[in-house]
């Protein structure tokens, strides 16, 4: 054999060990507090929600000091981060309002729900010190083109270093937080409509 075949193989060899050593990435959702409500009103859309474009990648982002991002190549999210943000408000709202008559975005105009909620995520951040939350939400009756609110809110909590699964949980307790807030929105406008 001559050696041009055998360094072929040679290198063909090491591209094949190389592949192999490659880390294995880890994935990691969000999560609600509960499975959701039983009853049947009131009827809550969800969405649209807008994440800002750093944070729309399948890699996790994190902090480091106010302008630099470490983008974690094997700590991935298992779902796009915007839904993952529209799957868990659905659930914590289902389950602080006792609805299961949740609607994704869009919805037909026909049927449109009770409440629609938006969320803008303006930012999502987590350091080794704080996990940061500030969404601005929009809480609307679809069928009236009556708006409700409109807030910025903001959360905080203890920072999370670099670990996948704490920011997953942690971003969860926020997202919890926001939802919190939404729920007192939309039952404080329900008892108004029932006097």
């Amino acid at each position: 054999m001559s050696a041009i075949p055998r360094i072929g193989l040679l290198l063909l060899a090491l591209s094949l060990a190389a592949c192999g050593s490659t880390p294995r990435s880890d994935y990691y959702r969000l999560s609600s507090a509960s499975a959701g409500g039983s009853g049947d009103a009131p009827a809550i859309g969800i969405g649209p929600i807008q994440i800002p474009e750093y944070l729309n990648r399948n890699s996790m982002v994190f902090s480091r000091g106010d302008n630099q991002l470490h983008i974690a190549s094997f700590q991935r999210w298992a779902e796009p981060l915007s839904e993952g943000v529209k799957r868990v408000l659905g659930l914590n709202l289902s389950s602080a309002l006792d609805t299961e008559n949740i609607r994704p975005f869009p919805w037909p105009p026909s049927d449109a729900p009770d409440y629609g909620v938006q969320v803008w995520i303006l930012s999502l951040d987590a350091s080794s010190e704080t996990t940061r939350l500030v969404a601005e939400w929009r809480l609307h009756v679809p069928g009236e083109g009556r708006e409700v609110m409109r807030r910025i809110s903001r959360y905080e909590e203890a920072g999370t270093e670099t670990d996948g699964g704490a920011l997953a949980a942690s971003y969860s307790r926020l997202l919890g937080r926001l939802s919190e807030e939404i729920a007192a929105a939309i039952a404080a406008d329900r008892g108004e409509g029932k006097r």
